[in-house]
């Protein structure tokens, strides 16, 4: 492994007094790096200094809408050139993008970031990639209420999926109540996002063969400590993620069902909601929730549980929960984003400054 240290920019603080005005860059501006960006610019300690396109799109349009500096995906003169006839104004290349950051939100597609790695550590920035990259290349992962301090001045870390955000924000509470966890579960996965109408399954539930699934291993990343199987299958809808989730809790825990739902309800980025009393009883429901409460996009940062689905029968816990997955990750990665730069060492104070932001961002 290279020694990546010597490598990292001296940071400076900016225009806040005493705090740090964080410079990031967008490397990949689709349905992620749309999100994280406007996240970023919604806060007070970070400033947006530009994102990327691969080739002049509508995606283009949008950020130039919002102000963002325009930067091409690649180096190449004749890439970089080709903007300009679309009607955008492209700022440079990559490279030209990395010398303005501190530290660079990676939302390229997945499978890429071995090789934009290598170009963010000869950068001398900090960078995050998004859960479709492996742990071992990143060489450490993030979710905010699992590992937050671990991550604190990292050269660089990633962000875990849709799926194992969600799973870290109810199980990392359990385990730390409990003192050790057990936990079986079944991802019901969306098939694609809503824009994407390249994939399927259309007419059939297709189960991932590979057991378990990637998901439980991935929560172990950041918790490794819970005792974590998991299997999944796609089914062809866009909306969520559901999770089917069955909990072994140690002898002795002292918990009941209510007990449970209160210490979720005392955990940031969740949301309990009783299914029969709201009548938001599927997925489709859950994300009408989100457009009614005037969500930008209609998204739904939080995990929702449906208390009425919750269970607790003796040590074995059952629960639901939703996931949308073009946003839950969102936040967590303005919360990565100071923990690399060691700007706020108390997670829930992170989460608070961020959820706080974009509630005011979003109108809500």
């Amino acid at each position: 492994m290279m020694d990546e240290e010597p490598l990292l920019r001296s940071f400076t603080t900016g225009g806040l007094g005493n705090r740090m005005t964080i410079k990031v860059a967008i490397n990949g501006f689709g349905t992620i790096g749309k999100r994280v960006a406007d996240a970023v610019d919604a806060q007070s300690d970070m400033e947006i200094v530009g994102v990327t396109k691969t080739r002049p799109s509508f995606g283009c349009d949008l950020a130039v809408r919002k102000g963002y500096p325009l930067y091409c995906t690649f180096n190449d003169k004749e890439r970089i050139d080709a903007f300009a006839p679309a009607g955008y104004t492209c700022m440079g290349g990559l490279s030209d993008l990395l010398e303005q950051a501190d530290v660079v939100v990676d939302c390229s597609p997945g499978k890429v970031g071995a090789a934009n790695k290598e170009i963010y550590v000869n950068a001398g920035v900090k960078y995050i990639f998004q859960g479709g990259e492996k742990h071992a290349m990143a060489e450490r992962s993030y979710t905010s209420s699992a590992n937050h301090e671990q991550n604190l001045n990292a050269p660089g870390t990633r962000v875990v999926s849709c799926n194992t955000t969600g799973l870290s924000r109810t199980l990392v509470p359990l385990y730390d109540r409990c003192g050790s966890l057990k936990v079986e579960c079944t991802m019901i996965r969306r098939a694609a996002d809503p824009g994407d109408s390249a994939k399927g399954p259309i007419n059939a539930i297709k189960p991932v063969l590979k057991v378990p699934s990637h998901h439980g291993p991935d929560v172990m990343t950041v918790k490794p400590e819970i005792q974590i199987n998991s299997m999944a299958v796609a089914v062809p809808t866009t909306l969520m993620h559901c999770h089917s989730i069955v909990a072994f809790l140690p002898p002795g825990h002292g918990l009941t069902t209510e007990s449970v739902l209160d210490l979720w309800r005392n955990q940031p980025r969740i949301i309990i909601m009783n299914g029969g009393e709201t009548n938001i009883t599927t997925t489709a429901e859950v994300m009408e929730y989100a457009r009614d409460i005037g969500r930008k996009w209609g998204d739904l940062h939080e995990i929702f549980v449906w208390e009425d689905g919750v269970k607790l029968d003796g040590d074995t816990l059952y629960f639901f929960q939703a996931i949308h997955q073009e946003s839950d990750v969102i936040p967590e990665n303005v919360d990565a984003i100071r923990a690399l730069m060691g700007t706020e060492s108390d997670w829930r104070a992170s989460v608070a400054q961020t959820d706080a932001a974009i509630a005011t961002y979003n109108g809500i």
